[in-house]
């Protein structure tokens, strides 16, 4: 594995796994980067091999991006490392804080649900302009 992506290259990556293809100028105002810096990490990202660019289906003439197979599979590495770090440290927790955490999880999960709800928003607010 190369080093470790920073954090704008892994909400892209996120990104385009959960939305799918998306253009150079979404993901730039999406993740509030400049375009020529959105440029540059789609291209580490594919010289990573954990994103391509492709042609648009609807119009040969647009570039999407893509996440590819290899940074799926990163994504998922990275994830069950972060869980396991995780785990330890709620297994240090008292019983009660455990229990705590159980019950703020369903609040937790909604509201992740309202941000992504809300960049998907912006991502379709920007594609008809």
């Amino acid at each position: 594995m190369p080093r470790d992506l920073g954090l704008t290259a892994l909400s892209t990556l996120s990104r385009l796994e959960r939305a799918g293809p998306q253009r150079l100028t979404d993901l730039a105002r999406v993740e509030r980067v400049a375009q020529p810096s959105m440029t540059t990490l789609v291209t580490n990202l594919e010289r990573s091999g954990y994103a391509e660019r492709k042609r648009g289906h609807n119009d040969g003439r647009v570039t999407l991006v893509a996440i590819t197979r290899r940074g799926s599979a990163f994504l998922a590495e990275r994830r069950q490392a972060g869980a396991a770090v995780l785990d330890g440290l709620i297994a240090q927790l008292s019983d009660d804080d455990r229990a705590a955490l159980v019950a703020a999880a369903p609040a937790i999960d909604r509201l992740r649900a309202l941000v992504a709800r809300q960049r998907d928003q912006a991502t379709a607010e920007g594609a008809s302009q």
